[in-house]
Parts: structure tokens; C-alpha cells; sequence
């Protein structure tokens, strides 16, 4: 028998060529998610520009709202990129996305803020996260795609993980560039004016991003489809058709909504966790995120090249259990070692709102219509922008609030009917005298930089890190291999960005919300706990395991 017909067919080999290609790609994508990030990194600045107009709880959860708007719109994105990508090409999708992606975030960078516009400032803000969001949207399907179909056999897990750093490797971008500007220019002028300039330069990075696509060469998984005529004429409707629209269910509820949340848990929630509920520095925050990013993000490509070895679900599906089982130890761990005077506090004078439990309101208004007023409102409110944990006793119907923090007590007042110089005197009391009990027993303004425990902290931030690189390092190709040519664009995109546009990205909104709802500052880890659970759980019964399929069909 000849070596001819012992041997199967050979698939296309990763030339030097097709390194320069997939690098190519990888950049481009990092510079796509920097444009992205930034307006994660910088929530807390660009709550105070855009939305001052609302109580700083309500404006800081419409910033998240804002930067989940985003996300919202990625599946519409994926639907419509997707469906060209099949149609027409990768190529030339990548250059659309881009080209998006760039303007918009440089718009941002020249926005009026709220003080200037009015309330057109944060509506204007919102379409261009959604335009964001849109090309986000056909952007990583192509990419993930795109490097799949060039990769040799073997490696296909591997060289898709490269595509999977960049997200990782934007953030750690945008910090970067956020770090300098603030070291540049001070913290003031910064949070003033200078924040606009990572947008602004973004226009650069726009640039090189153009150019790097425009030496892109087609996949040629994809030619060798259009010249045999096997291409799908509307990918969109044949990917809802019968056994692939069951097998996109399966997977967003299987595997990516359980990635999804393991991601931003581990990398979005936990600098908002440091910023806003520990109060630790800006600077400091973004370091020691940095650092775990950059200790962390070569497993990436570890776990990518182990579920060559292995197969990509289980590696997934362990990412998604061990994160479910951690979370609440680690984020208790970042309390002790980056804020130790907050636990400290807690465990002597816990903070209690009594209150009549008819005037206690869950704070949380996408809209901005209402109104909190009422005595216990306004005290749990300002236990929640001074990042205290409360609990809430009952107390008389119709009785005022009162706070006590140890042997102290603040009484609340009703903000109904009051205006103006009169509201601001009422709060600017209450706010006195609350600190003032908060100061007695123990809880900081802000974290003291000289009590951090870096190296603990760093550790367990990279822990979770660890968490990301495993459920996201295999998913790529994972998707991929489930899906046929003529759909791949478009089939594996709706389900990736459903789960990460609509689990992932609500994940902030949704865990601040349950935070001040509940005065717990680890209430909100439930939300990303129950998700990786349930997908722990489809995945595992209802999804397979793949390796290195033929993905030529």
C-alpha cells in the first residue's frame, strides 16, 4: 500500500506565512479590546463626568448599566458581522470592525460631560457604546475563526489561545496607558480632563490596527469553500435551523455563560471590588491588577495547549468549578489583605441601619425616575458610597432611621419635600456625623497603602486570573470544532456573545446592585457563583468532548 493512501489527507500547515497572519490578527484584536476596556477601567471617572445628575450609588450602577450596553448589542453584532464573515469573507469583516471600533472610542474622547450637556451627554455616551459593542461583536468570531483555519493539526487549541490573550493583554494595556497619563499629569488634572486622552490616542492605535488587516490574507478553509460552491447564502437562517440552533442553546447555556461570568468576575468585578468596596487607590488597584495579569497570562496559552492533549470541556468545566467553590474565600482574603481595617471594624462594630422595613428600598433604577427619600434610603445609600457593610434591623412603623455603628448612633432624616441649600445642609449633618461614628470605630476613608499585604493580594488576584485562563484559554477552539464551515462565523458568535455580552457584561450591574440591595459586599459573588454552576452542569450532561476534529467540512 502506498504512503499516499495510508496517510489521510494532509490539512493546511502553519507556514511562515501564516505565523505573520495569525500575529497579525492577534494584534489587531489587542488593540480592538484597549479600545473596548477603556471604559471599564475608568467606570468610577466617567461616573462623576457623565452621570452626576443622579445620588452617586444610582449614577455609579447606570455607568455599569452603561458599559453593559455594550455588551447588550454584541449578539445583534455577532448575528450581522457573523452572517457578512460567512458570506463574503474574514478579511474584509476584520476592517469594518475595526474602523468602528476606533471612532468610537475616540468619540468618546471628545464628549461633552454631563455638567456641560445636560442629560445629552450620557445618551450620547450610550450610542457609542453601543456602536462598541457592535463591532465587538463581529470582531472575535472572525478572529478565533480565521487563526482555527490556519492552524496545523494538533495545535488548533494552542494557536486559538494566542487569539484568546488579547482581551487580557487590552486590559493590561488600557491600565497601562491609564497609569501613565495619571503619573504624567496628577491625579487631579487627570480625573479632570486627562482621562480623555487614552480615548483620544486610541486613534493611533486605530491606525496601525487598519494597516495590520489590510495585509491579512483570506483563510483558506474559506476560499476552498467559495470555489467548491459550498458557501451558505443566508448564515444566519441556516444557523437557527433545527439540530445547530439546539447545539448553539447547549453551548451558551452549557459553556460560554459559565466562561463568561468566571471571566469578568476574575478580572472586571475584582477592580471594582478593590476600587469601590475596599477603597483602594486608583493607582494602586490598577497595578496590582496589572500584575496579575502579566503573571497570569501566559496559561493562556498553557491551557490552550493542554486541551490539544486532553480535550478543551473538561479543562472548561473544572475552570467553572473550581471559580464557583473559591470565590467567596478569595474575596474575603482581598478584604483581609488589601483593606484590614474594614474587616477589622466589621468584626467589632458592625454597622446596623434600624429602620421600619416599608421604607427601605432596593436602590436600583435603570430608568432614573425614582426618587429615594425616605430615612432609610438615605442611611444605607451613604453606607454604600463609603463602602461600609450594613445590616438592617426593623424597627416601629413609621420611625426614622437611625444607623448605629458600635456604641454610636446617627440619626437619618427624610429628604422628601427638601431642596436646594436645605438638602444639602440636611446631608452635609448627616454626613458629619456619620463619618464621624464610622472614624470612632475603626472604618477607613480609604485603604492605607502602607497595610497592604501586596505579594497576598497580588497571589490571590492571580488565582483568579488562573480561574479566566481556564475556562477562556480552550473556548475558541472548542467553538470552532462544533460548527461546520459554511456557519462557523456566525454559529459559534451568537452563543459566545450572548453568554459574554449578556452574562458577562451585566455582571457588574447586576453584582453592585445586590451589594447595596443587601449592605454584604460578597452578596453579589452569587450571580457569577450560579451561573458557572448551571454551566458546570448542561456542559457536563448535555455538551461533548472535542480534540482536534476535522474542521474542513
Amino acid at each position: 500500500m502506498s504512503s499516499t493512501t495510508a496517510n489521510p489527507a494532509p490539512k493546511p500547515a502553519l507556514t511562515k506565512g501564516h505565523k505573520k497572519v495569525i500575529f497579525a490578527s492577534s494584534l489587531g484584536t489587542v488593540f480592538e479590546w484597549y479600545d473596548f476596556y477603556l471604559y471599564g477601567s475608568l467606570a468610577i471617572i466617567l461616573s462623576r463626568q457623565f452621570f452626576s445628575g443622579v445620588n452617586p450609588t444610582t449614577g455609579m450602577i447606570f455607568t455599569l448599566l452603561a458599559f453593559a450596553a455594550g455588551f447588550f448589542v454584541r449578539p445583534f453584532g455577532a448575528a450581522f458581522f457573523g452572517s457578512l464573515g460567512d458570506r463574503i469573507g474574514r478579511k474584509y469583516t476584520f476592517l469594518v470592525t475595526i474602523i468602528i471600533m476606533g471612532v468610537s472610542t475616540f468619540l468618546v474622547g471628545v464628549l461633552p460631560s454631563y455638567a456641560t450637556i445636560g442629560i445629552a451627554a450620557p445618551i450620547m455616551l450610550i450610542v457609542l457604546r453601543l456602536a462598541q459593542g457592535l463591532a465587538m461583536g463581529g470582531e472575535y468570531g472572525g478572529a478565533a475563526t480565521y487563526v482555527a483555519e490556519h492552524a496545523p493539526p494538533g495545535k488548533r487549541g494552542l494557536y486559538t489561545a494566542f487569539i484568546q490573550t488579547t482581551a487580557t493583554l487590552g486590559l493590561f494595556l488600557s491600565l497601562a496607558v491609564i497609569l501613565l497619563c495619571r503619573w504624567l499629569l496628577g491625579v487631579e488634572a487627570f480625573e479632570d480632563w486627562g482621562w480623555r486622552i487614552p480615548f483620544l490616542g486610541s486613534i493611533i492605535l486605530l491606525g496601525v490596527s487598519v494597516w495590520i488587516r489590510l495585509q491579512l490574507s483570506e483563510s483558506p478553509l474559506f476560499q476552498q469553500m467559495k470555489a467548491e460552491g459550498k458557501g451558505s447564502k443566508q448564515p444566519f437562517r441556516d444557523s437557527i435551523k433545527g439540530g445547530n440552533l439546539k447545539l448553539m442553546l447547549l453551548v451558551l447555556f452549557g459553556a460560554t455563560a459559565g466562561q463568561a461570568v468566571v471571566w469578568y468576575a476574575g478580572q472586571f468585578y475584582a477592580l471594582f471590588y478593590l476600587q469601590s468596596m475596599l477603597k483602594v487607590d486608583l493607582t494602586v488597584s490598577y497595578l496590582l491588577i496589572a500584575a496579575a495579569l502579566l503573571l497570569g497570562t501566559p496559561f493562556f496559552l498553557f491551557f490552550g495547549w493542554l486541551s490539544d492533549k486532553i480535550g478543551r470541556k473538561k479543562i472548561i468545566m473544572a475552570g467553572c468549578l473550581i471559580a464557583a467553590i473559591s470565590y467567596f474565600p478569595i474575596f474575603k482574603g482581598l478584604t483581609h489583605f488589601a483593606n484590614p481595617a474594614i474587616e477589622e471594624a466589621v468584626a467589632s462594630s458592625p454597622a446596623v441601619v434600624v429602620a421600619d422595613p416599608n421604607t427601605c428600598s432596593f436602590q436600583f433604577d435603570p430608568v432614573g425616575t425614582r426618587k429615594f427619600t425616605s430615612s432609610c434610603d438615605v442611611a444605607t445609600a451613604a453606607l454604600a458610597r463609603a463602602g461600609v457593610p450594613y445590616s438592617v434591623e426593623p424597627a416601629p412603623v413609621g420611625s426614622l432611621a437611625e444607623v448605629r455603628v458600635g456604641d454610636n448612633s446617627v440619626a437619618s432624616f427624610e429628604a422628601e419635600g427638601l431642596a436646594g441649600d436645605a438638602l444639602k445642609t440636611q446631608q452635609g449633618s448627616f454626613g458629619t456625623d456619620l463619618r464621624g461614628a464610622l472614624n470612632a470605630a475603626g472604618y477607613p476613608e480609604k485603604a492605607d497603602t502602607d497595610r497592604i499585604n501586596i505579594p497576598m493580594t497580588i497571589f490571590l488576584l492571580w488565582i483568579l486570573v488562573i480561574f479566566v485562563t481556564m475556562v477562556y484559554g480552550p473556548i475558541a477552539a472548542y467553538l470552532v470544532e462544533l460548527f461546520p464551515t459554511r456557519i462557523r462565523y456566525t454559529s459559534m458568535s451568537l452563543p459566545y456573545h450572548i453568554g459574554n455580552g449578556w452574562f458577562g457584561g451585566f455582571l457588574p450591574a447586576i453584582s453592585f446592585a445586590l451589594v447595596a440591595a443587601t449592605g454584604n459586599i460578597y452578596y453579589g459573588l452569587w450571580y457569577p457563583i450560579g451561573i458557572a454552576l448551571m454551566s458546570l452542569v448542561i456542559g457536563t450532561i448535555f455538551l461533548r468532548e472535542t480534540k482536534d476534529v476535522d474542521i474542513t467540512k
